[in-house]
């Protein structure tokens, strides 16, 4: 008896959880598992900084049931434990049409789809992690925002900063997913 209790207690718990979760706004990666470590080819790639020593490929990702009244989403990608602390932001971009549920692998290092802002390294698109060795396994945040703003309605080059401020009061809801990188 308390076995079969058991088993339906726990049939139960996932019934409930796969429920809620369809109804969750969430942001997956079909190249990497949320806290996993990423593929050396997703790393930064530049001569002139020896930590960078991956393709810069961006990773896809992909989202689901965001808020009914969505009209625009933003995308950052941040370190907090890039440059000792202070952060690394890889990725600001916005203005992204409603009706996307993703990026393909490259998009966003080719800045297709969005409007580039300006991140840490100068770019205004995916910008690949450059820890230097020896400073462990970095988190690399990805937050998606759902936003009631019309795409278009921001303009170019905004810093992750700028774009927070601007989006105080048309946020609607987040979605988050993480990956780490070390050398």
């Amino acid at each position: 008896m308390k076995t079969s209790l058991r088993y339906l207690s726990a049939a139960l718990l996932v019934t409930c959880f796969a429920a809620q979760a369809e109804g969750l706004f969430m942001l997956q990666s079909p190249e990497f598992a949320d806290n996993a470590l990423l593929n050396k080819k997703y790393a930064g790639n530049a001569r002139e900084n020896p930590n960078c020593t991956g393709q810069n490929i961006s990773p896809a990702v992909v989202w689901s049931n965001a808020p009914a009244a969505t009209q625009s989403y933003a995308l950052v990608i941040h370190d907090p434990e890039g440059a000792k602390g202070l952060g690394v932001t890889h990725l600001v971009a916005y203005n992204i049409a409603a009706s996307l549920t993703g990026f393909a692998t490259n998009e966003l290092r080719d800045g297709k789809g969005f409007t580039g802002g300006k991140n840490t390294p100068g770019t205004f698109a995916y910008y690949g992690p450059c820890p230097p060795p020896g400073s462990g396994a970095h988190h690399y945040t990805w937050t998606l925002i759902a936003t009631d703003l019309p795409v278009d309605a921001l303009p170019k080059g905004l810093t992750r900063e700028q774009l927070f401020a601007k989006l105080k009061g048309h946020n609607l809801a987040a979605a988050g997913l993480i990956s780490r990188f070390g050398q």
